[in-house]
């Protein structure tokens, strides 16, 4: 099917204004990033300081939280909207966020380009995510409990260290092959969760490559981490932070993913439809919807707007009428609820 429509800005906003919405301020972007692992490290050592087992669960629902926000900076960063210098952004988005959560940047954004380009369509590499819904409570309870027990986090990383040996061993034998080729698919597996909990795509050795320096990232991330927790207060930060990883991360991430498409419009040509804006209150925004991610009909109408200025792209539709054409749910508890209806 054709590409989806693309909105005109001049529809909704004149020059001058559309300039300074979908300017990359030099200070939001990395300020989210350092506020991301401030809140992350603050979490773990109080709670590693206090001992309180209250407090390490609370650690691991606050952390989880904070790493689902690194990963969704890193997608800020695929748009190039967490610096202006282009190699500054990437550097935030390859090292400092996407490397945290075991994701690659320059795979991710290939991908990633092409759900922007046919969302919700056949062509649209994300349409696995919200094509399962509606569902069945039963099924959904099933999905969390897998999440919480660390289930869908283990299937993940056996996936995708699976795929790095491959990589690994093509790189030993001395295959060269351009890291631009590497297959979209590079970027699925280990941020996206499809209806069986993780995504397991066939990759090309382009691919395998881009997943085996992911994985190096990521490796080399855990290992500062894990060193500066023994460093300050042993183990119990670093476990912690691994917990979050395992378990809530897992959790907000698949809530996150529901929220923004699941019982959408699939195959319409009308860009008002394709995503959904949902309602956060302290508690979403501290979990399953940190960094403005809960804008996602605005994200996609007009994806050069940095996340902290949808909120006031939000409004502005508002002010214009715009808001009874679009898609939105007052809580992430009513897009569950609509969600599972089935059954």
């Amino acid at each position: 099917m054709p590409a989806v429509r693309l909105l005109p800005p001049d529809r909704f906003f004149d020059r001058a204004e559309w300039a300074a919405i979908t300017t990359a301020s030099r200070w939001h972007g990395p300020w989210l990033v350092a506020h991301a692992w401030i809140v992350s490290i603050a979490a773990v050592g109080l709670a590693a300081w206090s001992g309180n087992p209250a407090a390490w669960l609370l650690a691991v629902i606050i952390v989880g939280g904070r790493q689902l926000g690194l990963a969704i900076l890193m997608h800020e960063a695929a748009h190039g909207l967490l610096h202006p210098n282009r190699k500054l952004n990437n550097f935030l988005g390859q090292w400092l966020t996407g490397a945290a959560v075991g994701s690659d940047l320059i795979a991710y954004r290939t991908y990633h380009l092409q759900h922007h380009k046919f969302t919700q369509q056949p062509e649209d590499p994300d349409l696995s995510l919200s094509k399962p819904f509606p569902t069945t409570r039963a099924s959904l309870w099933r999905k969390v409990l897998r999440d919480l027990t660390g289930q869908t986090f283990f299937k993940q990383r056996v996936a995708q260290f699976g795929f790095a040996f491959k990589g690994l061993q093509a790189m030993m034998r001395g295959e060269r092959v351009d890291k631009g080729r590497a297959s979209t698919k590079a970027g699925t597996p280990f941020n996206k969760q499809s209806d069986d909990g993780m995504t397991s795509p066939t990759i090309d050795i382009a691919g395998a490559m881009a997943v085996t320096r992911a994985v190096g990232r990521f490796l080399v991330v855990q290992a500062v981490l894990l060193a500066a927790s023994l460093l300050l207060y042993g183990w119990t930060p670093y476990l912690l932070w691994l917990a979050g990883l395992a378990t809530t991360f897992q959790l907000y991430l698949r809530i996150r993913n529901i929220a923004e498409h699941a019982c959408t419009t699939t195959g319409s040509d009308d860009p008002f439809t394709h995503a959904r804006t949902t309602y956060a209150g302290w508690i979403a925004r501290a979990t399953v919807a940190p960094y403005w991610v809960n804008y996602h009909a605005e994200h996609h109408l007009f994806m050069g707007v940095p996340c902290y200025r949808l909120r006031a792209v939000h409004a502005m539709l508002g002010r214009q009428g715009k808001h009874e054409a679009m898609t939105i749910a007052p809580t992430y508890t009513a897009v569950l609820r609509q969600v599972t209806a089935k059954g």
